[in-house]
């Protein structure tokens, strides 16, 4: 019996929660001998390879273009940005709040969308975004636990990939994913060849490292893989709460494996940052069955 496109998008959905935990486990392993600015460099050398290898044998390698090359540095300048600041929050915070953090990237493209993509925000969206934000302070919780570097890098993260949506969201115009996956990974290596060795030190990983160097370069570009393959299959209502799994996922990894203990404000506040995010897209889905 053939599966439906539903189920087929519900487990790609778990191909890309189980990418991005894994993800979080290697950086944080990977933390221990390198910096997360060699990080990055070894996981975009590992991207432009499987790039440049899936273009070839697709025959896509002709799409790559040059006349946008402004708007990919800056697309990819809020995607480093937002990824060193994801690797250096790992060391710092439990996962299950840095991944709430990330939750939240929806909200701050939402409130960016009327300038950068001249789209209208609605007073569902302002509803979305003001509930969203109540999530975020409930699991920050600044009156009780204060403001630390690891919330602070969070945060930003956060800041860095919407902006980094945002712009991938106006290349895709003009833009095939193989141009824009080939300046993400040849740029954002040239970002971590000048920040790892401006000291002119750049260490190379050590014998323990080597497999989560490969899981972060696979793992990134998979999970991402799995995302837009979904999406492709099934509604937006239905893919993206699969998504939401990757915070118990994630609890029970750090859990298990660090001792991290899963405070309930950061369920609490990750469950109302969800609750804002599908607001918004059951609100947009029901625009577009209204207008067909």
């Amino acid at each position: 019996m053939p599966l439906s496109d539903t189920l087929k998008a519900a487990l790609w959905m778990m191909g890309s929660v189980v990418s991005f935990s894994a993800m979080a486990v290697a950086g944080r392993e990977m933390s221990l001998d390198l910096d997360t600015f060699e990080i990055m460099m070894y996981r975009s050398l590992i991207g432009v390879v499987i790039v440049l290898i899936c273009a070839r044998y697709f025959g896509t390698l002709g799409q790559i273009k040059h006349d946008r090359l402004g708007l990919h540095f800056t697309r990819n300048i809020c995607h480093f940005t937002g990824q060193n600041l994801w690797f250096f929050a790992i060391t710092l915070i439990p996962f299950a709040q840095l991944f709430a953090f990330e939750f939240s990237v929806p909200i701050w493209v939402t409130l960016a969308a009327p300038l950068l993509l001249a789209e209208r925000l609605t007073s569902m969206r302002i509803l979305s975004v003001f509930t969203g934000f109540i999530g975020i302070l409930i699991v920050t919780r600044p009156w009780a636990a204060g403001i630390s570097p690891g919330i602070i890098a969070a945060a930003l993260c956060a800041l860095g990939f919407a902006g980094s949506a945002i712009f991938t969201k106006i290349l895709t115009r003009t833009q095939t994913i193989t141009c824009i996956l080939f300046w993400l990974t040849v740029m954002q290596l040239a970002f971590g060849v000048i920040c790892a060795g401006y000291d002119g030190d750049i260490a190379l990983p050590a014998a323990r490292s080597i497999l989560w160097v490969f899981i972060v370069g696979f793992g990134g570009l998979f999970a991402h893989f799995c995302l837009t393959t979904a999406l492709r299959l099934a509604p937006a209502t239905v893919v993206m709460p699969v998504d939401f799994t990757r915070l118990p996922l994630i609890a029970v990894v750090g859990a298990v494996f660090y001792n991290e203990a899963l405070e309930i404000w950061v369920v609490i506040g990750a469950i109302i940052i969800f609750a804002s995010n599908y607001i918004n897209i059951w609100d947009e889905n029901r625009k577009k069955r209204a207008v067909a």
